[in-house]
């Protein structure tokens, strides 16, 4: 019984129908400098360089495309949403016994005779393990929020491995699959389980059961990976050596790919669409794009950063922010923002604009929301606030408090434009904005020490782009409930980096991860949905999609919404 036939058992979510195929055109053949491709190394460009291979621990797409060239999970999901095994033997249902008929527990069935890189068994301790380490506060993993609704795992053999849910749980496939759900190898982190967990040596020099396995690594720099010797289709392997090289910008990765044909894939590609059109005209490549859920979104600040606690903490619950904390300003914002000029300038096809949060798999995509760009009624709302210009200084004030607020996002062609566009429509609303651009190899690194990380949001507006990585979106709409806040109880490990708490939307959600009908759970994600978009906790842009630029000497490329670009890198090849 496949992911589909769970789904209208009422176990699953739905029936996918919705999502939409990523699956990479047929690249044209071309003439190629065949002493470039003499040897069978895959070359990968990374402009936001990985700085740690331990996906539970960063926050960024970029560790965790990395890290899955050598992890895995006990499965994932297509572009069309339907389950592909990795670790897991075969995919649990009702009729096989794999999942519980009230949705307490799923039982995986796991492949015998896999082994890890450095040789040793793959058991079903080491799934149970990988619970354990992820929940365990003192590690303060970034995927702990996922977990949340496990009771426990249970190894009951070698290859069974037992999970039992707090409530019965629709989306039991979320778990310990997809982008979130890497498992580690126990061995290498039974000694590194708690504060110390950031220090285990397996972060730099990961150990897994996937087909390359990492012989070097440089943070900020390079991964060298060679065929995995214990995989288990190693004989099926295209190359012996893939090198991931990061830094530079998203300009000069595409130009490497599309135009001199120096490397065979680049990654996400967020450049401006006459440029992508340029590039590609070369010749040597194609962008391969994936609509999916990624949504580029500006998010506010529900605390003052400008504000310490005794002990020094910054962007504290205890201080809620002077400005955003009225609704009528986080509207204004809503309706200075141009969103039409911001797709169409510099996304073109490759993004639309959007007013949805949750916009993947389609059905939950809500039609109850609309966006305009109204400056004139945006000045309206900040009068009815109380913020106008009292001193004629060109900036509106409240209570001798200048509107004035630091806007940040990572260092990106498209995003700092992103932000020019931004800071001309607010600065003509009044609203004074200073520009920040953080390197994403800091930005979205998720170190607890660095101040400039987005979990710890030392600015009052930031802008990032993310989506649910399952076809369930049970984990993304966790992101703004009250306890899943980043702060430093939980050494910033918490996915609410706005710190937005509202009762009704974790009542909402608590409903949602509950209930058994698809129908209901899905018209409650709108309703999340919903209450996110009125209220303007977070101002959604543009939905992106992820553009890839792909070798027209590469094959194999398949990409899904609900997983890596590099999730199924075994079957890549140069013929």
């Amino acid at each position: 019984m496949n992911a589909r036939a769970v789904a209208a058992a009422g176990l699953c979510l739905l029936l996918f129908t919705g999502c939409r195929s990523a699956q990479s055109p047929p690249l044209a053949e071309t003439e190629t400098d065949t002493a470039a491709i003499a040897d069978d190394t895959l070359r990968l460009l990374y402009w936001q360089a990985p700085t740690i291979l331990n996906p539970h621990f960063s926050s960024g797409f970029k560790d965790a495309e990395a890290s899955r060239i050598t992890l895995e999970p006990l499965a994932s999901f297509d572009a069309d949403g339907n389950m592909v095994l990795f670790l897991a033997a075969e995919e649990p249902s009702l009729d096989n016994g794999g999942v519980a008929a009230d949705g307490t527990a799923v039982t995986w069935k796991l492949k015998e005779g896999i082994t890890w890189s450095d040789g040793t068994p793959f058991t079903a301790e080491d799934v149970a393990f990988t619970y354990e380490f992820i929940v365990n506060p003192e590690v303060a993993t970034v995927n702990a929020g996922t977990y949340e609704l496990i009771e426990s795992v249970e190894a009951v053999d070698d290859t069974t491995v037992r999970i039992t849910f707090k409530e019965p749980n629709p989306a039991w496939y979320l778990v310990f699959t997809g982008t979130e759900g890497m498992v580690l190898p126990k061995h290498m982190f039974v000694d590194y389980n708690g504060p110390n967990g950031r220090e285990a040596p397996a972060n730099l020099m990961p150990v897994g059961t996937g087909p390359y396995r990492v012989t070097s690594f440089t943070p900020g720099d390079v991964v060298i990976y060679e065929a995995n010797p214990n995989y288990r289709d190693a004989d099926q392997l295209a190359f012996s050596r893939v090198e991931l090289k990061g830094g530079g910008d998203a300009t000069s990765a595409a130009r490497a790919v599309l135009q001199t044909g120096d490397v065979d894939y680049a990654y996400n590609l967020q450049v401006e669409a006459a440029v992508l059109e340029q590039l590609e005209a070369a010749g040597q490549g194609q962008v391969v794009t994936n609509f999916g859920s990624l949504v580029e979104r500006i998010i506010f600040n529900f605390t003052d950063p400008n504000q310490a606690t005794a002990d020094g903490e910054t962007s504290s619950v205890e201080f809620p922010h002077l400005m955003f904390s009225d609704r009528l300003v986080r509207q204004a914002i809503n309706l200075a923002i141009d969103r039409d000029t911001i797709a169409t300038q510099l996304y073109g096809p490759t993004g639309q604009p959007t007013t949805n949060f949750l916009v993947a798999p389609d059905p939950f995509a809500s039609s109850n929301t609309s966006y305009d760009y109204d400056p004139a009624a945006a000045e309206a709302l900040l009068d009815a606030a109380g913020w106008i210009d009292s001193n004629n200084d060109g900036t509106r004030d409240k209570d001798g408090q200048e509107m004035q607020i630091v806007f940040q996002t990572s260092v990106n062609p498209v995003r700092q434009k992103t932000q020019e566009i931004v800071k001309q429509s607010l600065e003509q609303v009044g609203i004074g904005v200073e520009l920040k651009s953080i390197d994403a190899s800091v930005y979205f690194s998720g170190d607890p020490a660095s101040r400039e990380t987005l979990e710890r949001f030392s600015a009052d507006l930031q802008m990032f782009a993310t989506g649910n990585t399952n076809p369930d979106p049970g984990s993304y709409m966790q992101t703004y409930t009250c306890d899943e806040i980043a702060q430093k109880a939980n050494n910033w490990s918490g996915s609410n980096y706005a710190r937005y708490c509202n009762p009704e939307f974790d009542a909402l959600w608590q409903q949602a991860a509950a209930t058994l009908n698809p129908e209901e759970r899905q018209d409650l994600f709108i309703q999340m949905n919903d209450l996110l978009i009125n209220e303007a906790a977070v101002l959604p842009i543009v939905h992106r999609a992820d553009a890839s630029g792909v070798s027209n000497r590469l094959t194999g490329i398949d990409l899904t919404p609900w997983d890596l670009g590099t999730w199924n890198i075994a079957e890549w090849s140069r013929p």
